[in-house]
């Protein structure tokens, strides 16, 4: 726990450097393949000391973090054996492994969209769609609506808001985060049944 609450510390302080922005998309990026702190974090804080750049933090987390799915997903593919699978024992992720093969038996590569939602690390989510090798350009659209969804509706709520929606954030999370998981999985479903 030290070295996560080291960690948490280490990537804070950059919202108080001007460095913040460049340390935002270093921390999407290396969180969507194997890094353990989300950007969220950062992001939140971010937004907070500069309301009206929110879009912009949610822009550049996004975009960091689908390249950085994009690593992901080669190791999943390309190097499963010799990163992804010491990735997933690093996380102690096997249990959260075979959940997320069962959401992509379900869902398709659809299942990255809900991924942002999850609890289940992003990085397991994209080193698997490799691993079990969904189609790459679902996975791409699919990363773009479920993590730009995520970081937007952050972004969109403390420009609105201001500081105070941090506590609610905190409060309400996780269920807010369920009943974006229910809308969006009826989301995909009906694309899959339009698309059919």
């Amino acid at each position: 726990m030290k070295i996560h609450r080291r960690l948490f510390d280490w990537v804070m302080h950059w919202a108080e450097t001007p460095y913040g922005t460049w340390a935002l998309f270093l921390l999407a990026f290396s969180e969507s393949s194997f890094f353990p702190i989300p950007p969220d974090l950062l992001l939140i804080a971010l937004c907070i000391s500069k309301p009206r750049r929110s879009f912009y933090y949610a822009l550049i987390t996004s975009l960091a973090s689908i390249t950085g799915g994009m690593l992901g997903y080669a190791i999943g593919h390309f190097g499963y054996e010799t990163l992804g699978r010491p990735i997933v024992e690093l996380y102690s992720a096997q249990n959260s492994w075979d959940k997320v093969k069962v959401l992509f038996e379900t869902y398709d590569a659809w299942a990255i969209g809900i991924a942002g939602f999850t609890p289940i690390p992003y990085k397991i989510f994209t080193i698997a769609s490799g691993a079990f090798k969904i189609n790459f350009w679902v996975f791409i659209a699919a990363s773009i609506i479920g993590r730009s969804a995520r970081f937007f509706l952050v972004g969109g709520l403390i420009r609105a808001f201001g500081p105070k929606i941090k506590e609610y954030l905190d409060k309400y999370f996780n269920l807010l985060s369920i009943l974006f998981v229910i809308l969006l999985v009826l989301g995909f479903v009906v694309v899959k049944f339009v698309l059919k």
